[in-house]
């Protein structure tokens, strides 16, 4: 018998699939960091639903009209460190060609004039104070350079309220050594490509390359003069005097300035660059919820289906729909938050039995928020928590926008036509979302309600807003007249606009269900939403300040501007005795009091109406 060898089997062909996929997620590893490095990515991204407001992207002004009050406005940014005008291109900008092909729809109803009704007495001793506040930051900017107050406009307009908080939190650095050093490095530098072409200079081109090798290697590990070794002295010495060697030399002016401009363009650029990503990060942590209030949220979601004796009575529910009472809405995702504002407000009312409270918030939230205010009692006050996107997505189908979205804030640049130096200033304007237009469908059985931002603290009696005659007005508020609508006409559209209206604040408003219903505003915010591209979030939130604005036009009751007082969330120039004898404080801005970014000085007005000795707030790590 014959033994035959059989071919040995070919080789098996290695695969190149998984060797690609991982070459792919090296590289993937690499571009990531290297997308926030260089600012790729989303300003202001958050993981969690809990976002704060953020001051959104608004078109930059191609045409100002002149005002007839004091001032025109220059520019409308958010609060992030990324050039607007990409965002631009597909938000407000785009509805000025759209606007050619649709209907005219006027906003101006006919009404009746409205009663001049003031707050109580004991409202306008309380806040007497309130309206020296424009005369206290007067006096603060009188002490300050106009090239300074200027640079710091043109900061705020780029970067937003990043700007005021770095100001306030910047470190003094015992460095001026460290910056001689430099600008001998500078002066060097200018010199060195000069000196080199030179013919017979080659001792010093080597003396002067050593030099500046040395002094870039001392700065690479030097920030403050401590850090500076102990021959430094000799090093600069040696320094200047190659540098005075080199000015000896005979050579082209021309190629040391522009070498000098060179550096100082690069010295720019690396400043600007260390600003932004710094107020990238700023930013973020405007946006993103504390790691304690996440914590809280999820216990009490925990708690709410380990618990099994919830759920209002019957008694409660009749409550809740009882139109005699007085009925607060407040819109939010922070349980701290919403805690605070009733808090406030029942401790400072006379007559708490008759407060309801009706809590908006989202899916998320939905299950702690009711769960911590059920088992809570607020001195004879009831609180209602209400899943908004429930609502929206079980009864009221036909609006499209199904997410709760919170009070808008917008950073506005005011600059006058006379005296453009002088009377720049910059302004921090909150307006309704588009939520807050959903409030009389949800609530079909009041008639009147108060809405209250989430960033309010109220420190007197409201209880007469409630008697209030606003005619046949609609939205009760503070009104912002450094603002009218005549200066922001190419952001409304070809809808009708009376020049000459003021722009008005969230915050505090008292809202007339029965003459909304009457006057149509929600159709008619519907008709004005189909008219702005809405392509994106950020293009759907920029569309709330037209939107707002439009909508309420003509329906505006002006309340006492003494009632509240806003700017606690990026001013620090409140006087503390003004905040302290104001009804109603309002931290519109990035720095929120229940932030470590929040005001020091106006935290504690927020602080005092936290809950204390809550065992979840113990475990969650939340110091009132």
């Amino acid at each position: 018998m014959k033994a035959t060898l059989l071919p040995p089997p070919p080789p098996a062909k290695r695969r190149r699939g998984p060797r690609v996929a991982v070459l792919a997620l090296v590289l993937c590893s690499l571009l990531v960091p290297l997308a926030f490095l260089f600012d790729r990515s989303q300003s202001g991204y958050v993981t969690t639903d809990e976002r704060r407001r953020q001051e959104v992207v608004l078109p930059e002004f191609h045409h100002v009209e002149k005002a007839d009050g004091d001032g025109t406005v220059n520019g409308l940014n958010q609060d992030a460190p990324k050039k607007t005008p990409k965002v631009n291109s597909g938000g407000l900008q785009k509805h000025k060609q759209t606007d050619q092909h649709t209907s005219r729809i006027s906003t101006k109803p006919k009404v009746l004039p409205s009663p001049k009704v003031d707050p109580s007495e004991a409202v306008k001793e309380s806040t007497q104070g309130t309206r020296e506040v424009s005369k206290v930051r007067k006096r603060l900017d009188k002490g300050t350079n106009t090239d300074e107050v200027e640079n710091e406009k043109a900061c705020q307009l780029e970067f937003g309220s990043y700007c005021l908080w770095s100001r306030e939190h910047k470190v003094v650095m015992k460095d001026s050594i460290v910056k001689r050093l430099k600008d001998q490095l500078f002066v060097a530098r200018s010199y060195y490509p000069s000196i080199a072409k030179l013919e017979g200079q080659e001792e010093l081109t080597v003396l002067m390359k050593q030099n500046i090798q040395d002094h870039e290697r001392v700065l690479s590990v030097s920030t403050v003069d401590a850090d500076l070794p102990s021959f430094i002295n000799k090093k600069m010495e040696q320094m200047e005097q190659t540098i005075a060697r080199a000015k000896s030399c005979t050579v082209d002016c021309r190629n040391v300035d522009r070498k000098l401009r060179q550096i100082l363009d690069m010295t720019e650029d690396e400043a600007h660059f260390h600003m932004k990503q710094s107020a990238f990060l700023y930013n973020l942590g405007a946006q993103t919820l504390p790691k304690s209030h996440h914590c809280l949220s999820m216990r009490l979601t925990l708690e709410y289906f380990k618990s099994s004796s919830l759920g209002s009575n019957d008694s409660s529910a009749r409550k809740f729909s009882a139109a005699h009472g007085r009925h607060y809405v407040i819109l939010s995702k922070n349980i701290l938050a919403a805690l605070v504002v009733i808090n406030s407000t029942v401790n400072s009312s006379k007559d708490p039995k008759k407060i309801i409270f009706h809590i908006l918030t989202d899916a998320q939230n939905f299950y702690a928020m009711k769960y911590w205010f059920d088992k809570k009692s607020y001195r004879e006050a009831a609180v209602h928590v209400v899943n908004y996107e429930d609502i929206i997505k079980e009864k009221l189908t036909k609006f499209n926008v199904r997410h709760l979205y919170l009070s808008e804030e917008f950073r506005v640049l005011v600059r006058s036509t006379e005296q453009p130096a002088g009377k720049t200033r910059m302004e921090y304007l909150s307006l309704f979302s588009h939520s807050h237009f959903f409030i009389p469908e949800i609530f079909k059985d009041l008639n009147k309600v108060v809405v209250l931002d989430d960033d309010v603290v109220v420190q007197r009696d409201l209880s007469f807003l409630w008697s209030l005659d606003m005619g046949d007005k609609v939205n009760g508020a503070i009104e912002f007249c450094g603002l009218r609508l005549g200066q922001v006409r190419n952001l409304l559209g070809s809808t009708t606009v009376d020049t000459k209206s003021c722009a008005w604040m969230s915050g505090i408003n008292v809202i007339n269900l029965d003459k909304w219903r009457k006057h149509k505003v929600t159709e008619n915010y519907l008709l004005l939403l189909k008219k702005f591209l809405t392509k994106d979030e950020t293009s759907l939130r920029a569309a709330a300040f037209p939107l707002s604005l439009l909508s309420f036009q003509h329906l505006i009751y002006p309340l006492d501007e003494r009632l509240i007082l806003s700017g606690l969330g990026y001013d620090y120039a409140i006087d503390e005795d003004v905040a302290r004898s104001s009804a109603a404080l309002h931290y519109n801005g990035n720095m929120k009091p229940w932030l470590e970014l929040g005001i020091p000085s106006y935290r504690r007005y927020w602080k005092r109406f936290l809950t204390r000795d809550d065992k979840f707030m113990d475990e969650c790590n939340i110091i009132p």
